[in-house]
């Protein structure tokens, strides 16, 4: 049998297996902790004012909760809890948040101090033969909710594919667009992955162990967390647009961005809404999103 270090190709038993956990769900409780806040201002390098209970969760600040906290015994090789449980046990072993939709209730922002509960479904599970093995896509759904009622709900867009092969042709680069109104440089380094890691207690070794994401995974540097870079893309938007509410906010992952070089994220305002993205150094399109606001 495979192990899920060469897995490329599944088979239609497997993929029927996986295919049980549709409709799979679970409930998780939590309290919108100052702390997380106040780390994530940090991160961003915001001189927002010390959170108090009442203080707005900024957008995507729902991420810092409801954090996994498998045992260490329980960790998988490449610093993720083990497959099954809640996800399906994909045997292929890359994966990456590749995207998302999400939307925030004008009437119910989420505060410092809440009580909150995530409930969280698979919604789909679905395979496609890629150019370099098999690709597996696992919607979630989660929605976030406090005394008041929903105040965000959201669909995770999760791809496991196979391990990268000695010679694998990388996708040839979109090119971003330039002469964006809204622009910010971004430079990465090691804390400041570290620094998002810990806020989000995510262990995934890419993120921060630069031999086992080179010699293991195949990426020339540390891989920048696809949820820091569209938390970047919103804090842009909070930056040029202070009093905006952000009332939708749809992102797809389309290149990693490494912390080897400077990034940049864009904004292109158009009335109620915004188009953002991410660029590297060589200006090819990473990430791509539109925002929608109230």
């Amino acid at each position: 049998m495979n192990t899920t270090a060469d897995v490329r190709n599944l088979d239609a038993d497997t993929l029927a297996h996986l295919q049980q956990w549709v409709g799979k769900s679970q409930t998780q409780h939590d309290t919108a902790a100052a702390p997380a806040v106040s780390g994530l201002s940090a991160t961003l390098d915001r001189d927002d004012p010390a959170p108090t209970t009442g203080t707005e969760v900024a957008p995507l600040g729902h991420w810092l909760y409801f954090l996994p906290q498998a045992l260490q015994r329980e960790i998988g090789p490449d610093g993720h809890p083990n497959r099954g449980g809640f996800m399906p046990p994909v045997p292929l072993p890359r994966r990456m948040w590749a995207g998302g939709r999400l939307s925030w209730e004008e009437g119910n922002r989420l505060k410092v101090g809440d009580a909150i509960t995530r409930t969280s479904t698979i919604e789909s599970v679905t395979h496609k033969a890629g150019r370099t093995g098999d690709l597996l896509f696992v919607v979630v759904k989660h929605v976030v909710s406090n005394a008041q009622g929903v105040c965000v709900t959201e669909e995770q867009d999760i791809v496991y594919r196979a391990a990268a092969q000695p010679g694998d042709k990388a996708p040839a680069p979109t090119m971003a667009e330039t002469g964006a109104p809204w622009r910010r440089e971004i430079v990465p380094d090691p804390v400041m992955l570290f620094r998002y890691s810990a806020l989000t207690f995510n262990g995934h070794r890419i993120h921060y162990d630069r031999p086992y994401t080179t010699q293991e995974e195949g990426y020339a540097g540390l891989v920048v967390h696809g949820p820091l870079i569209a938390t970047l893309l919103t804090d842009l938007v909070r930056r040029h647009a202070p009093d905006a509410f952000i009332k939708r906010f749809a992102f797809k992952a389309v290149r990693p961005t490494l912390d080897i070089n400077r990034f940049w994220v864009n904004g292109q305002p158009d009335g109620k809404a915004v188009k953002v993205w991410g660029n590297d150094h060589e200006g090819a399109l990473t990430m791509q999103a539109t925002i929608e606001l109230a």
